[in-house]
């Protein structure tokens, strides 16, 4: 049984998500303030965390900011009435999963909730491409015969290149599979963290499509 942690300081939306979680199949705990969310969070006990960016005593964004900084990666789904494109890319580039914002109809959640747990029981602990090997699990890459450690979304940027290689990939689908978002024709987020993956993997690796996107070499 997978186990939820429910960070959200209103109790009646709290206990909403606990009850049809529970009767969803699932254990969840709740707490209701920032320190005790990091707290819990980082203790390894919990398969997933659903996490309200409105925390008293500690903003849900710096809770998750400060546990990827600490290489915790129990997925995030962030729940939150902030539906701002700032809070919402600042969440995203925290480290989170997963972005739903309020009012939000349990149906969803729960697939979301679903989808995440799914992913997280059937990622493999390394992926291999040539003399890289990369480790979902400590969060690095191994380039010939040196570890680099990456940012949590460098390394679902090279994890996604790394499941399609040699395929060229928009910067639509990479914004959507890394990022979870729709595409946004101002955003430069992906070339971004394109450049800073180039710096720790060799920029030859990894190839401009002019026009088309990217593509591991």
């Amino acid at each position: 049984m997978s186990t939820i942690l429910i960070a959200e300081d209103d109790r009646g939306i709290a206990d909403f998500m606990k009850r049809g979680l529970i009767a969803a199949g699932y254990s969840c705990e709740v707490v209701e303030s920032g320190p005790a969310a990091f707290v819990m969070a980082r203790s390894g006990d919990f398969d997933l965390m659903i996490l309200d960016l409105g925390l008293p005593h500690m903003d849900g964004a710096d809770v998750l900011t400060q546990l990827r900084a600490l290489r915790v990666t129990v997925p995030v789904i962030v729940l939150t009435a902030r539906t701002s494109l700032d809070d919402r890319l600042r969440a995203l580039e925290g480290g989170a999963d997963d972005y739903m914002p309020k009012p939000f109809q349990f149906a969803e959640l729960l697939a979301r909730v679903r989808l995440r747990l799914s992913e997280r029981q059937t990622v493999s602990a390394e992926l291999t491409r040539d003399d890289m090997i990369l480790d979902l699990k400590t969060q690095r890459v191994k380039i010939n015969d040196k570890w680099k450690d990456l940012s949590r979304r460098e390394l679902s940027l090279l994890e996604t290149f790394m499941r399609n290689p040699g395929q060229i990939l928009s910067r639509a689908q990479l914004l959507s599979r890394v990022w979870g978002m729709e595409f946004d024709p101002g955003s430069n987020v992906v070339d971004v963290y394109i450049r800073s993956l180039r710096k720790k993997i060799g920029a030859e690796r990894i190839e401009t499509i002019r026009g088309s996107g990217y593509r591991l070499l």
